[in-house]
């Protein structure tokens, strides 16, 4: 024990330097980081086996620890552990071993994503069909499970959400006779906002969820658009129309990073001689590598965080031109804040869906996948392309001219 005491103090020691973290060891003793300033948090570890782990394999078994009930947070919650431990993460060197384990996993992530239809179908059930009760108790209204877009400080969930939609639907420079597609509808909240708002001919989503695709077929129904906005459970590869433009918002990352080629190539032809796209995707504005392995494990397997150069190579191989490419920052761990306080705030409904464990797993989730934004170069990327490059005008300001006309559409709406 006194030697994995003594490793962990010297990993602690150099990634907590600000905050004050008390990490009390399974036979009692109390290890004490970072400089005393701000809210205390204190962490146990439940035993022997569990201090190794994290030693060994941080990435991968801090969640599964936590989930466990192995890493238990008694002062604070668990998204002050994480942000003390990562917010210095840059200034820190890997341990050997872990550096040898993230080689294995970069060798290997290939064959990890392979994600054919039959597989990504099972991919998209293990996360998005775990039931529509659970996305309730975090969602806004409209059912929007991908980042918002804070205009300001303080906006509410909602409306960064309806902004969000907004800004994606501007940028795709839509006309009254255009069809769409929405590669990975969800809930069918965009492609909606798209036939009602922006007014388009028609629109189909298709996503792989039959959870999804039932609300979404329903929300159609209900609003009087299903002859207007059309959904199909079904892979995007399995399209065969001509679109005038195409839209995608938190699906990419489930593609696989072998399959960016056939993803943007698929894309290109689906797209009209004059059409646009608008891909919206989290990514990492770091170099490429290997996306969080507890992640992929437990909540998206399959799943692959993008850089900007994976995407880039393979839009320009396609054919396709890239015409605008924009940053989101720290919007989605906005996004994430408000789902997690949402849902802590409904915890007890959860662990009567589910069970404590998996309430566990879900809070390490929003609190993991928000400290990733605010501290380890994980972005959202909207990459807008074309097949020609003269269907987009050479300035933005087009963006917010369309965003305002879109804004008199939404009041028209309500009225």
């Amino acid at each position: 024990m006194f030697l994995a005491t003594a490793l962990l103090r010297k990993g602690l020691s150099s990634l907590v330097r600000t905050g004050d973290l008390t990490l009390v060891m399974p036979d009692g003793e109390r290890l004490v980081f970072g400089d005393g300033t701000g809210d205390p948090v204190v962490a146990r570890i439940a035993d022997r086996g569990a201090v190794w782990a994290m030693l060994l394999d941080p990435d991968l078994r801090t969640g599964e620890l936590f989930t466990d009930g192995r890493l238990i947070i008694e002062t604070g919650n668990v998204y002050d552990f994480l942000s003390l431990i990562l917010r210095h993460g840059d200034d820190s060197e890997p341990s050997p071993i872990v550096k040898a384990i993230d080689r294995l996993r970069t060798a290997t992530q290939l064959w990890r994503q392979k994600n054919d239809a039959s597989l990504s179908r099972r991919n998209v059930a293990h996360h998005y069909d775990l039931g529509d009760a659970l996305y309730g108790l975090f969602l806004d209204p409209d059912w929007q499970y991908s980042c918002a877009y804070f205009e300001h400080p303080g906006q509410s969930l909602a409306d960064a959400q309806l902004a969000k939609k907004r800004h994606i639907a501007a940028k795709l420079l839509l006309k009254p006779d255009h069809k769409v597609m929405d590669i990975g509808c969800g809930w069918g909240g965009m492609a909606l906002y798209l036939a009602r708002t922006a007014g388009v001919a028609e629109v189909l989503g298709v996503t792989l969820s039959d959870e999804q695709i039932g609300r979404a077929k329903a929300r159609a129904e209900a609003a009087g658009l299903s002859t207007r906005a059309r959904f199909a459970l079904s892979d995007y590869r399995a399209v065969s129309e001509t679109f005038d433009r195409i839209v995608s918002v938190g699906m990419f990352e489930h593609v696989g990073l072998g399959n960016y080629d056939q993803f943007f190539a698929t894309c290109r032809a689906r797209l009209a001689e004059d059409g646009v796209m608008l891909l919206h995707t989290i990514g990492c504005s770091d170099e490429p590598s290997v996306t969080n392995p507890w992640i992929t494990k437990y909540i998206f397997p399959g799943g692959h965080l993008p850089s900007l150069s994976d995407m880039a190579k393979s839009a320009e191989r396609s054919g396709l031109i890239v015409t605008d490419i924009e940053v989101l920052r720290l919007h989605y761990a906005e996004t994430l804040r408000a789902w997690r306080d949402a849902f802590m705030a409904r915890r007890d409904e959860a662990v009567r869906l589910f069970d404590e464990r998996f309430c566990r797993m879900w809070e390490y989730y929003l609190a993991m996948s928000e400290t990733a934004f605010r501290h380890e170069h994980v972005v959202v990327f909207q990459m807008q392309l074309a097949r020609r490059q003269e269907d987009v005008p050479l300035t933005r300001d087009y963006i917010a001219a369309a965003e305002a006309d879109l804004r008199k559409k939404e009041e028209a709406t309500l009225a």
